[in-house]
């Protein structure tokens, strides 16, 4: 199915992708035959939420979101198997119904898994890796329209390529995911945190429960920090009225200022399932219409203070571009491109206001000081380092390199970011 109209973009409008043409295929078969037969590059579009050129393409760009759903659990095995066009909140929704859950999930639960591993999407938890860690196997229609499957165990000198794989191994059909049973969250916020505690103390913060995140503007030198205590293991109590300096909010409180917090996810510690509580905003609402821009850098976890520091530093030049800094942490991932790899990680997200001739000079100076402790910046996001700089920080690439050129040897599925990236 061909998707005509006015030209694609991304969530944000920021990104007018330069494809051809832009196809809605409704089943894997007519997936098949589209890539088979395409004269030039294809390109897998998800929910767009990239804000970069990662998506794009001059030849057909390809949504997922027409194959046809599945979540096929196999409970004895502890997996499920899902389109890779789906939402994390359908499977989130399928996986609780049958008394499943997943370890982690992202802030948003409107993005695709497919799309969310390819770019090395994560959650937080100084115990959780990123979201592409819990793939087991994935499916992909190659260049030739062929039919793959790639599997953690069965092919083990490729797998950690094959998740994190940024689009340039094929479309994505499929992936099998691991599954726990479920459990249930309760989510505190504290309030007025000093941002000196949070850097002092970083290690308690980023400790302190199952999911932790803490968002701050810098400008007043302080944070909000949000726990999300996984009762069956953190309880469901907080820990303590005046920790780290700060306050318990007495009611629901939006990470964006001036947005209603009837967008987020149920705080106040009261316990929930956990794909109500892990996400911070909730399924059934859009938490904003694409009015921001977005960039994040995952540092080496024991450079975090450092960070903290160097950023209250840089405080008077966010006036007015900032929106709000969420940081947190990730376990070490053995993805070869994840942002995470090899290394426990503290991520720096910014949300910033939709003015991208304003964000970039500012985005430049956090890189400048980011960048020197070993920063690696998301691949989805906006970032003013050099492809070849980044390709730099990923002692893998090279492996990846060669995965693409066995696995796609004419570059059906390059374009010019991952061809930037891979030299």
């Amino acid at each position: 199915m061909l998707n005509s109209g006015t030209p694609a973009r991304n969530w944000a409008g920021n990104v007018t992708f330069g494809a051809k043409r832009v196809h809605r295929p409704a089943s894997v078969e007519e997936l098949r035959r589209l890539v088979a037969e395409a004269s030039g590059p294809v390109r897998a579009l998800g929910t767009g939420h990239s804000f970069n050129l990662i998506a794009d393409t001059t030849g057909d760009l390809v949504r997922t979101d027409g194959l046809p759903r599945r979540a096929e659990i196999d409970a004895a095995r502890r997996r499920v198997t899902v389109a890779g066009g789906m939402r994390y909140a359908e499977v989130a929704a399928a996986l609780h119904a049958e008394g499943f859950a997943l370890a982690n999930m992202a802030s948003l639960p409107h993005i695709t898994v497919a799309g969310s591993v390819a770019t090395g999407t994560h959650g937080s938890g100084d115990r959780q890796p990123g979201l592409a860690s819990a793939v087991s196997a994935v499916e992909i229609v190659g260049a030739g329209g062929e039919l793959l499957r790639l599997d953690r165990q069965a092919d083990p000198d490729r797998f950690p390529g094959a998740v994190v794989s940024l689009g340039a191994l094929g479309i994505v059909t499929a992936l099998t995911l691991d599954i726990e049973p479920a459990y249930e969250v309760a989510q505190w916020v504290y309030l007025g945190v000093p941002l000196e505690a949070v850097r002092e103390s970083f290690p308690a913060v980023s400790g302190a429960a199952y999911s932790v995140s803490t968002f701050t503007r810098w400008e007043d030198g302080t944070a909000t920090v949000v726990l999300k205590r996984r009762t069956d293991r953190d309880g469901a109590d907080h820990p303590g009225e005046g920790w780290l300096g700060g306050r318990l909010a007495s009611e629901p409180w939006h990470p964006i200022a001036g947005m209603p917090a009837t967008y987020c996810t149920q705080q106040l510690g009261v316990p929930g399932p956990w794909h109500e509580r892990l996400p911070h905003f909730r399924s059934e609402f859009t938490p904003s219409h694409g009015e921001e821009l977005q960039s994040e850098l995952f540092v080496p976890r024991e450079a975090a203070p450092e960070a903290v520091a160097a950023l209250r530093e840089l405080a008077p030049a966010f006036a007015g571009v900032l929106q709000v800094t969420e940081i947190r942490t990730i376990a070490a991932e053995e993805q070869w491109l994840s942002p995470a790899y090899g290394r426990d990680s503290a991520a720096f997200h910014f949300t910033w206001v939709k003015d991208t001739a304003a964000v970039l000079p500012v985005l430049a100076e956090v890189e400048a000081r980011l960048l020197p402790l070993g920063a690696r910046p998301h691949w989805g996001k906006l970032t003013t380092a050099a492809p070849a700089d980044i390709a730099a920080r990923y002692p893998r690439l090279a492996d990846f390199r060669r995965l693409t050129g066995e696995l796609d040897p004419e570059g059906t599925f390059r374009n010019a970011y991952v061809a930037a990236l891979l030299g």
